[in-house]
């Protein structure tokens, strides 16, 4: 199967567009708001009408208030939630909609424990650990620590790019990967030529594993 791509971060409905003609699966739309890729509903709206027809979108939260994920919900068309923070199982599944856990990777913890407490998520997307910060940091992970045997299908984050995406899959063989700042000229603003370069590197080793 071709490895799906999400861009995430997406601030601008032109970059929204760039992404879809670049490829990419989906969009991610970040409701963070210490994120510098954070945006409102407004924002939200015009992005998700600039693109065309099966790009899913996906809205990413930071272990938000009930109250502020479902006004967000009510008002923006999202095909999946993803929830990046220290959310409970419990919490992910209230709203009765597909959602993505993120899981971060770093010593001491167990992957596959953590992933067994969200089984009836869509999928889980693991990204590198940094101390007060989510997700968007460019910082990578030792992909040798991703366990075999995840319950899920498994998307992949943490300081991806066009040069390194190739050995991201040839090590890990994800059903997905999730890139934000690789792809930008400055954070939240995404780069044409850089999103297409990562979809060529990740069409290219596709086309070798095929």
């Amino acid at each position: 199967m071709p490895t799906r791509v999400k861009i995430c971060g997406i601030t601008r409905p032109e970059d929204g567009l760039a992404a879809a003609r670049a490829g990419a699966h989906a969009i991610g739309l970040v409701f963070h708001p210490q994120s510098p890729r954070c945006v409102g509903v407004t924002q939200a709206q015009a992005i998700v009408a600039a693109l065309p027809p099966l790009v899913s979108v996906v809205g990413l939260f930071v272990d938000a208030a009930q109250e502020r994920i479902a006004e967000v919900l009510a008002q923006v068309p999202l095909d999946l939630i993803q929830f990046h923070g220290a959310e409970p199982a419990a919490d992910c599944r209230r709203y009765g909609r597909r959602y993505l856990k993120a899981l971060h990777v770093r010593d001491g913890v167990d992957l596959l424990a953590q992933a067994a407490e969200y089984g009836d998520a869509a999928g889980l997307l693991l990204d590198a650990f940094v101390p007060g910060v989510p997700g968007g940091s460019g910082r990578s992970f030792d992909w040798a620590a991703v366990p075999a045997g995840l319950p899920r299908p498994l998307l992949l984050a943490g300081g991806l790019d066009a040069g390194n995406v190739a050995q991201a899959i040839r090590r890990v063989r994800p059903w997905a990967v999730d890139v934000s700042s690789g792809v930008e000229s400055a954070p939240g603003i995404k780069d044409a030529a850089r999103m297409g370069a990562f979809m060529q590197a990740v069409r290219q080793v596709d086309d070798e594993q095929g």
